[in-house]
């Protein structure tokens, strides 16, 4: 009876989980909509990237994927939490989608990393890349696929304009993320 009762108690997130992952969840509604458009590609310059390599970097996989997860639901539902303001089906469905799909695959990569190597930033940065790659397939197929392009060409503009940006929010989440880390109080119980 007692091992039935911790395999219950494991299967259900707690209170500070769910806090956790609404908070998280708000961040990346209030930082996704802010967004620069560029002449050259349909793909506008958004923060959800970096707000998501923060929340994986800090809270790990299960954390991050279900506030992914949640901010990609709140989108769909309507809500004009992606870039530009905008939501809906149809934005989700649109040049775009592939990547807001990816953002779950970079969450979960990152988010991996993370867990699977604590403490070490160098990895979690690997982590990041691998996770940026994989949205970046997703999304550069699904736009070549929406456009009518070759996927060569679809890199050329979902891909290559955004190579520097990411990088340096990379760079930004690995020098600030570990600092973070440290002056929270334990999140043992928050990324189980």
């Amino acid at each position: 009876m007692e091992n039935t009762t911790r395999i219950t108690q494991k299967s259900h997130l707690s209170v500070r989980q769910l806090t956790t992952a609404g908070l998280t969840t708000a961040l990346l509604c209030i930082l996704g909509p802010l967004a620069l458009a560029i002449p050259v590609s349909p793909v506008p310059i958004s923060l959800t990237t970096l707000a998501l390599y923060f929340i994986t970097s800090i809270f790990g996989m299960k954390l991050s994927v279900l506030s992914c997860l949640t901010y990609l639901l709140i989108g769909a539902a309507g809500l004009p939490v992606f870039s530009g303001f905008s939501g809906g089906l149809a934005k989700m469905a649109g040049p775009t989608g592939g990547y807001l799909i990816g953002f779950l695959f970079l969450a979960g990569i990152s988010g991996a990393f993370v867990d699977h190597f604590p403490g070490k930033t160098w990895i979690h940065v690997i982590g990041m890349i691998l996770g940026t790659a994989v949205c970046y397939l997703f999304g550069t197929v699904w736009l070549a696929h929406q456009l009518g392009l070759s996927f060569t060409a679809g890199l050329g503009v979902g891909v290559l304009p955004y190579l520097p940006g990411d990088a340096a929010k990379i760079l930004l989440t690995a020098l600030i993320a570990p600092a973070i880390r440290r002056r929270l109080p334990d999140l043992s119980d928050v990324r189980r």
